[in-house]
């Protein structure tokens, strides 16, 4: 089943989903802004269009994610993103 979600005043929309081969995960769209995010487990993020500048928890230095590119998240923590022009992507809960 799917399970719509927006975020930030609808600057951020998501769809979840579970599949057999990436497990549960969503995908989404966001608008330019600043966004910051609350993880429960951790997360691995792909950038499927556009970048992503992020700012993980423990960290000092922002660094750009572009089409592609993955990062991950660890669970139970905060990160920041810096949207420059509306990107996609695909979160995988693991």
């Amino acid at each position: 089943m799917l399970q719509s979600n927006e975020y930030f005043e609808g600057k951020v929309k998501s769809i979840g989903f579970t599949s057999s081969s990436t497990g549960r995960a969503s995908v989404g769209v966001m608008e330019q802004g600043e966004y910051t995010f609350g993880t429960g487990q951790p997360e691995e993020m792909t950038v499927v269009s556009g970048a992503l500048r992020v700012l993980l928890a423990g960290e000092i230095e922002w660094k750009v994610y572009a089409a592609g590119e993955v990062f991950h998240v660890p669970g139970q923590s905060e990160f920041h993103l810096q949207v420059a022009e509306p990107s996609a992507y695909l979160c995988r809960y693991l």
